[in-house]
């Protein structure tokens, strides 16, 4: 208390007596006071305390009676995971020194963090080289095993450069030099097999290697990822449908290609993990590092190796994650014409009855905003399989352009941009951590990768009925296509086959004028047989299930591009509706002249005076010559096709070339 003098101080200079919690009852025997307010922690040691911090989930779902995981619900977890990294031992194995090399579960720098503890047994299965004449063979590779996007995170942030988590939650990151793929750095093993099946030569992305020097760069490969101190795998899977799906390993060194093909695959419950056992196809990304240049077949220090019997693909000298994702389309254009299924590079939606319509369409089509529609269900945007039990998509995420994204053009795309989602090379303000969209600086090739869940209208499963349009986007600048065309099957093949859009390109004096594209089934960098195998496929399912083809220009229209005028998105949004109701089914037609199309005389909520390209230009002349000119083009493109027999008599390739344009 106070005393006169100001100052304070206590009865009989003795502070007094704390009263705690336990007032009033007996003192412990021990005599020593706690603050029992909270049971105190069960830790005796800051390490025990954030051991108690993460808790590992066992599964929950019971393994199926008569499936495959019957062999591991026998087996203990412990002889699980040793089984399981024997599988990735032996992934990882060298061909010429040693079976595989030590493997252990577990970040190093965490079991580091944990001082003298001994770390649970589990973490510590481990195979040993038989041969053990290596440096590599006598350390330890620490696997990091389909970790979640939170665990990847922290890996991106604490060792890699250029990883920062951005204001909307996703994790930013930099690929490298390179910011897009290297096609021309693209490499198939040609063997016995793949020498007859595969399309090789002119016009093919198909570029040749042999099976030396294939093994000369996973070796190469194999070696740099196994004298690190972790590599990330994950085992993942392609193809919602279930009977046909293909399991996949992805072996990394960094925590951004992990997480950009944990949204890309299609990822595996705890239980599909136990009975994963040996995938059907194996990447070996060591981007980081460059091939040999001396190898034969080198022709610069990136090099993407596809060998098919093998079931192999090794990626040197680029860490761009698209490359993985397209490796393994190109190898689903393999494996599943083997199996009778169709492989697409389409988008893909669903009415609200089942209807299923597939589009097609290169670069600046409008086939992403096209088939996003809110009134129907995404299947998928990009990579599907049609096979006798309807269509599927072979992702289980979507990789989108954000080079100038907006929230009111992309709404979807814009809120799919989060945490777990993976943004490549964009630009962000320093302190903020907002993204710039339009900034270029990096790059102008800027991508989201997110899981497809993350489009709130996607259907999961991904899978649906047979389709029942097939859609073939053009963007025609050079303005003499009609809006919308109805295609019988032949047409549908060779517009498929020719896979036609135009750009606008700047030429040396300054004038942009229109230029050409072809990309044979609109993805002719992915496809690996020759283009006609797929257009007889795609008309043999059309056919069977009854689906209808259609050509729609999204491009100009009353002249070429500088004198015309882009078609409207609300007309073509129109025709895609009357598509999908069927509205179109049951108009009147007539025919173009030179390339013989199918075009309707009138449609609901589309003036009907642009339906015929002729109508919209004022020099009927200048039409007819454009419209020669863009007929040339596309025979010239056709000719690599054209003495390619289709059947044993050759009589469908003729009905597709006199499907083309006529003059």
């Amino acid at each position: 208390m106070a005393s006169d003098n100001g100052n304070f101080s206590f009865d009989n200079g003795v502070l007094p007596k704390i009263q705690t919690n336990g007032a009033g009852t007996k003192k412990p025997a021990n005599g020593i006071c706690h603050d029992d307010s909270v049971p105190p922690v069960k830790a005796q040691t800051i390490h025990e305390l954030h051991s108690l911090q993460r808790k590992r989930s066992a599964p929950t779902t019971p393994v199926k009676e008569g499936s495959g995981g019957a062999v591991f619900a026998t087996i203990s977890e412990e002889e699980r995971q040793k089984l399981q990294l024997q599988s990735i031992s032996a992934s990882l194995a060298s061909l010429t020194r040693e079976t595989g090399p030590k493997v252990v579960r577990g970040d190093p720098a965490r079991k580091a963090e944990g001082g003298a503890q001994k770390p649970a047994p589990e973490h510590h299965h481990y195979i040993t080289p038989t041969i053990s004449v290596s440096d590599s063979a006598l350390k330890f590779t620490h696997v990091l095993y389909n970790l979640s996007p939170a665990e990847l995170y922290e890996q991106a942030i604490k060792y890699e450069k250029g990883s920062f988590i951005t204001a909307n939650g996703a994790l930013a990151t930099l690929s490298g030099a390179k910011t897009g793929r290297s096609p021309r750095d693209k490499r198939v093993v040609k063997d016995d097999v793949t020498s007859e099946d595969l399309w090789w030569g002119k016009g093919s992305p198909n570029i040749e290697m042999d099976e030396h020097t294939f093994l000369t760069n996973r070796e190469r490969a194999v070696d740099y990822l196994n004298s690190l101190d972790k590599v990330f795998v994950n085992d993942q899977f392609l193809n919602w449908d279930p009977e046909n799906r293909i399991k996949v390993r992805i072996i990394s060194a960094r925590a951004y290609h992990s997480l950009f093909m944990h949204n890309m695959c299609i990822r595996p419950t705890p239980e599909e993990l136990e009975d994963f056992g040996t995938p059907d196809f194996t990447i070996y990304n060591a981007g980081q590092f460059p091939c040999n240049r001396y190898t034969h077949y080198m022709t610069s220090s990136t090099s993407v190796d596809i060998n098919l019997a093998r079931r192999e693909m090794v990626i040197l000298g680029t860490q761009y994650a698209g490359e993985m994702k397209k490796g393994l389309f190109s190898v689903m254009h393999y494996l599943m014409p083997k199996r009778q299924i169709l492989s697409l590079h389409s988008g893909c939606n669903m009415g609200k009855d089942g209807d299923v319509a597939l589009f097609f369409g290169l670069s600046g089509t409008g086939k992403t905003t096209l088939s996003t529609d809110h009134n129907r269900l995404l299947i998928g945007d990009d990579e599907h399989c049609w096979s006798d039990n309807g269509v599927s998509n072979i992702e289980g995420g979507c990789y989108a352009k954000c080079i100038d994204l907006s929230q009111e053009k992309e709404p979807d795309i814009w809120n799919a941009i989060k945490f777990g989602t993976v943004l490549e090379n964009v630009v962000f303000e320093e302190h903020t951590r907002e993204v710039d969209y339009t900034d270029k600086s990096v790059t102008e090739n800027t991508r989201a990768a997110y899981p497809i869940e993350y489009i709130p209208n996607a259907k999961l499963p991904c899978v649906g009925p047979h389709p029942k349009n097939v859609i073939l986007l053009a963007c025609d600048a050079f303005g003499v296509l009609p809006p919308v065309s109805k295609l019988n099957l032949a047409q549908t093949m060779y517009h498929f086959i020719s896979g036609y859009t135009a750009l606008v390109a700047g030429t040396e004096d300054g004038i942009k004028e229109p230029q050409a594209t072809f990309s044979a089934c609109f993805g002719a960098a992915f496809i690996m047989l020759h283009p006609t195998k797929y257009a007889a496929m795609l008309a043999e399912k059309m056919q069977k299930y009854g689906a209808t083809g259609w050509l729609v220009n999204t491009g100009w229209s009353g002249g070429r591009y500088g004198v015309g005028n882009r078609i409207k998105l609300g007309y073509t949004r129109k025709i895609i509706d009357a598509i999908h109701s069927g509205e179109l089914l049951n108009a009147n037609y007539q025919k173009t002249e030179v390339f013989g199309l199918e075009i309707p005389t009138g449609l609901n909520g589309v003036p009907s005076e642009i339906l015929d390209p002729i109508n919209t230009w004022e020099d009927k002349t200048s039409y007819k010559e454009t419209l020669l000119k863009l007929a040339g083009l596309f025979k010239k493109n056709f000719e690599v096709f054209a003495n390619h027999k289709i059947g044993t008599d050759g009589s469908l390739t003729d009905e597709i070339l006199a499907a083309g344009p006529n003059f």
